[in-house]
């Protein structure tokens, strides 16, 4: 983190975190349509062709710890992202076609932080029913 501010420049408006958090998510690619019997290795080993792997991620049910299907491949370099869109969307990979993209950043959450709200209305206004009234 210190390292990042000393290349960026300190400045209250920008956080190096949210710069080292875009900056992944512009490398990072979904793959669509994976075999059930794909593992984060096997995956890895094949966009490796095309660069630098980062993480390769298969994505599995979290009771049965069976693939759902889809990963994310990270890649270190833009171009190296492209290369392997280019190259691999459409493909064979395991004996199923994969679909490859740019992954979309998760707008349901907010940084993985939680975000404390108190209760929720209907409980507020049952209480203000339910409690009795002084006299």
């Amino acid at each position: 983190m210190a390292a990042i501010r000393r290349i960026v420049g300190y400045n209250n408006s920008v956080s190096p975190f949210l710069l080292t958090f875009h900056r992944a998510v512009s490398f990072k690619l979904f793959i669509g349509g994976l075999s059930f019997h794909s593992t984060e290795k096997t995956l890895s080993e094949a966009f490796s062709n095309y660069g630098q792997v980062i993480e390769a991620k298969v994505v599995t049910d979290r009771v049965s710890e069976k693939s759902k299907g889809y990963g994310f491949v990270t890649f270190a370099s833009q171009d190296e992202a492209e290369n392997a869109i280019a190259e691999m969307n459409e493909k064979a990979l395991n004996g199923r076609v994969v679909f490859v993209d740019y992954a979309k950043p998760d707008t349901k959450r907010s940084m993985g932080m939680p975000i404390a709200r108190g209760p929720p209305e209907v409980l507020n206004k049952q209480e203000i029913v339910d409690s009795p009234q002084e006299t």
